[in-house]
């Protein structure tokens, strides 16, 4: 298994290290951000022949009629619709367009490391950090509960770090510590204790799913 990950939450730090506090992750909403593979639906008012379905491309671009390649991934859907039309207004005369998204990525997390079946699940409802540890098979006698780390991406360029005791959460004292996860949310479950771990790292030079393809960490 891959100590590359880890390297990345140790050496790619932007803040101080947690000490004795626990910062606290982000939870506020967000829109939604446009990703590869997301189908989206552009109609022009007064001139629907330029109207097309295109689908995001791997490396974050859409294809369109006339304008060309215009880069949306990481944009929410007012955002792309705002980059569309100012490329369309140099061969058109500020043209009045409509972006939805048709089709988009469904909402998933992703568990590494000590677990029966590391891999990426889709996201039903709710599900909280136990109860995504049991979807991917359980922990095996291997892990390090105590310290399982949780990577919460913040923005395009910048995700959040925790270490939780998920052991401490599997006791009925700390049960009322476990909590819901979010969309592109990584857990982490180590073999060996972790050195220092920093609460924020840069993710936008690679990118969280550029990650994915890191099965786990020892």
């Amino acid at each position: 298994m891959q100590r590359a990950f880890l390297a990345i939450i140790l050496t790619a730090s932007l803040c101080g290290a947690f000490g004795q506090q626990t910062p606290q992750l982000v939870s506020r909403d967000q829109p939604y951000r446009l990703q590869p593979s997301d189908v989206l639906n552009l109609e022009y008012e007064y001139t629907p022949e330029y109207n097309q379905e295109a689908t995001v491309e791997p490396d974050g671009t859409v294809r369109l009629k006339m304008v060309g390649s215009v880069k949306v991934a990481g944009l929410s859907l007012d955002e792309a619709a705002a980059a569309i039309k100012a490329k369309a207004s140099v061969p058109l005369n500020n043209p009045e367009i409509t972006l939805t998204l048709k089709d988009f990525v469904k909402p998933h997390f992703t568990v590494y490391g000590e677990v029966t079946r590391p891999g990426v699940y889709d996201i039903h409802g709710s599900v909280t950090v136990l109860q995504a540890l049991a979807l991917s098979g359980g922990v095996k006698d291997t892990s390090k509960q105590t310290q399982v780390v949780l990577v919460r991406k913040m923005n395009a360029d910048i995700a959040e770090v925790k270490v939780i005791n998920t052991k401490l959460m599997s006791s009925a004292q700390g049960a009322r510590e476990d909590f819901d996860l979010r969309p592109d949310d990584m857990l982490i479950v180590p073999k060996s204790r972790l050195g220092k771990i920093e609460p924020y790292v840069r993710v936008a030079s690679m990118g969280l799913t550029s990650l994915y393809g890191i099965q786990a960490i020892k």
